[in-house]
């Protein structure tokens, strides 16, 4: 009865210990983060309660083993399970531990008075973000090591392998070309502020935003809300759009095929009246002015401002459709129209004034008096 009974009594206790204790950390932790709200340290850290627990009960049942005779039977075996989830819980506290430390830089970064320039918030962020990854990426390789190195086999062969470790790195860095390229390429982007999370590009003719950059590649959501994923080596090898770059102010065009009789100085007057009631017209800059000309039509082009490319998207799409709106419903004559159909002269020409029988006056027939059917 005692030997069934000590082996209970030593693991349930473990487990009350480890329940307890990190019922006492985590309460600890919430009433630090309620006395402290001008920093997330202690919010985030509560994330790594499980792994912690998992670090207690581990330590404390491995150091046990010893304590119960009816374990020690299967104490190899047991000591090893405890000790690798010992290891595999003490990574996931330090990747935890880890990312709470960096997201608590980067808010402050972020929130600092000093730092309200958003393209170095967007730098900033990407650089935690794959700052996290990498360190997640190390700390991963580094247990899986440890795990490794518990089993005697590979212990013995620790020798072999590091003899072999020149072959097998030059066989690996050919094997793996690509990815190391990309790995290396996701740093030169983090550090080297070539693009960032946030920023507005175009590539392979798709405009849209960066929204996730890893090691290996990044994400791109388009207008359309589509993700197109590429690997990260693509914008260290080749040349794409940045609209971000610098600062996010745009300048934008919008066209016009129009009659050579249209009102240019109206169309300004316009064109003005247009952007002063767009709210997403940063009041940079406008302008208006003929462009291009052809036989039968002339090219009008205006320009306008925006804060960023949204905005600037919303601006043309209005200034284009309120000014064709206004042309149609005020000057007709100026939108273009088939050499064949009857012209309608704009006011104030000579001419423009119907005939009694409803014809204007240049378009009547001049030549010979017709024959009387």
């Amino acid at each position: 009865m005692e030997n069934l009974l000590r082996p209970l009594i030593v693991v349930g206790g473990s487990v009350v210990l480890t329940l307890v204790i990190g019922w006492a950390t985590d309460l600890l932790l919430r009433k630090a983060d309620e006395r402290h709200h001008e920093t997330p340290l202690w919010g985030l850290l509560r994330r790594g309660r499980i792994p912690y627990q998992l670090v207690l009960c581990a330590a404390l049942l491995r150091g046990a083993l010893e304590e119960v005779p009816l374990l020690r039977e299967h104490r190899v075996g047991l000591g090893r399970t405890l000790t690798l989830v010992l290891i595999g819980s003490a990574a996931w506290l330090v990747i935890r531990i880890a990312a709470a430390i960096v997201e608590t830089s980067y808010s402050r970064y972020a929130n600092g008075r000093s730092h309200r320039d958003p393209a170095r918030v967007r730098r900033v962020r990407t650089q935690v973000t794959l700052i996290r990854r990498v360190v997640s990426a190390i700390v991963g390789v580094v247990a899986v090591a440890a795990m490794l190195l518990t089993f005697p086999t590979f212990r013995a062969a620790g020798a072999s392998l590091l003899a072999s470790a020149g072959i097998l790195g030059i066989v690996a860095g050919v094997a793996a070309q690509s990815t190391l390229g990309n790995m290396f390429a996701g740093l030169q982007i983090a550090f080297g502020d070539m693009v960032r999370i946030g920023d507005t590009v175009v590539v392979d003719g798709e405009w849209g935003t960066v929204e996730e950059i890893t090691l290996t590649f990044l994400t791109v959501r388009t207008w359309d809300e589509r993700r197109i994923t590429m690997p990260v080596s693509y914008f260290t090898s080749k040349p794409f759009e940045n609209w971000s770059r610098g600062t996010p102010q745009m300048t934008g065009t919008v066209f016009w095929h129009l009659d050579h009789t249209a009102p240019l100085d109206a169309m300004r007057d316009k064109l003005r009246d247009v952007l002063r009631a767009c709210p997403a017209w940063d009041g940079r800059a406008y302008d208006l002015s003929v462009t291009e000309t052809t036989p039968n039509t002339m090219q009008v082009r205006g320009l306008v401002t925006a804060k960023d490319a949204d905005d600037l998207w919303t601006v043309r799409v209005a200034v284009r459709e309120q000014m064709i709106r206004w042309l149609a419903d005020e000057h007709p004559y100026a939108l273009p129209r088939v050499n064949t159909a009857d012209a309608v002269l704009p006011p104030g020409r000579d001419g423009d004034r119907p005939s009694p029988d409803g014809v204007p006056a240049q378009r009547r027939y001049h030549g010979p008096p017709r024959p009387e059917r």
